[in-house]
């Protein structure tokens, strides 16, 4: 369990973020459009939040872009998405290179049309060796999928070398997970309070915080406002408040 950050302007940012981008849809009602109109605005969003993220010094963001319940959408909504994904992907990838964002999309790849696969496949390659910031897009994703296909592969690996079920850890199922590090602040937007599936073993112990902002209205000023309640939050990860003063001393001299 890390509770590793990074300071910039007075903050100390999370080092793994986590958002839910929730509200196109109530965005692009309220104003009499159609679904499809909010998430285009969205991905307005997404750009700012990812340029926010790099000034502040976080050094891993994941977004929950589709979940594999989203597929329940109507057709014409869902369609909508997959081609805004593949269109994002192209006009972003230069961006993403130049300003070091090592990019990974997360989740069941298998199921998307195979020009998004293809555009998903080169702008992972493009920026794989990027390392000042990592953006994990959750995509066709769910957490209890991801902690049944880590299961399934260390089932097989177990199997493969005969090692003794008794000797595995909690950290043999995190590093066959799709986003292996911890995240310390999840962030949800558009009011309602739940994680949906999302990130659920690597959310363990992450603070969390609900924004009553709709997506494509979110900005800087959300942001900073949700790292500065992450930064009041006093983190114990099962210790005492006393035993987290007294190892904050410690680490201090």
């Amino acid at each position: 369990m890390t509770d590793s950050n990074i300071t910039s302007g007075g903050l100390t940012a999370p080092r793994h973020l986590a958002i839910i981008m929730d509200g196109n849809g109530r965005w692009a009602q309220a104003r009499g459009k159609q679904r499809v109109s909010g998430h285009k605005e969205g991905a307005n969003a997404v750009r700012r939040v990812i340029s926010e993220c790099v000034r502040l010094g976080v050094k891993e963001l994941t977004l929950f872009a589709f979940s594999s319940e989203n597929w329940k959408r109507p057709a014409l909504e869902v369609n909508a998405l997959m081609a805004l994904f593949v269109e994002a992907i192209r006009k972003e990838s230069k961006n993403l290179l130049k300003n070091g964002i090592k990019t990974r999309i997360v989740g069941d790849k298998s199921k998307f049309p195979s020009i998004l696969q293809s555009q998903i496949a080169k702008v992972e390659e493009l920026t794989k060796d990027c390392e000042v910031m990592t953006l994990n897009i959750a995509a066709n994703y769910g957490g209890r999928w991801d902690v049944l296909n880590a299961s399934r592969n260390l089932l097989k690996d177990c199997l493969a070398n005969g090692t003794n079920p008794d000797d595995l850890t909690e950290d043999d199922i995190s590093q066959r997970l799709n986003v292996i590090s911890n995240v310390d602040l999840m962030i949800r937007t558009g009011g309602e309070q739940r994680i949906s599936n999302f990130l659920l073993w690597q959310s363990a112990y992450a603070e969390l915080y609900f924004s009553k902002t709709l997506w494509p209205d979110y900005g800087a000023d959300d942001l900073i406002e949700a790292i500065e309640f992450f930064n009041g939050r006093e983190r114990r990860f099962g210790m005492t408040s006393a035993q987290v003063q007294a190892k904050g001393e410690l680490n201090a001299d």
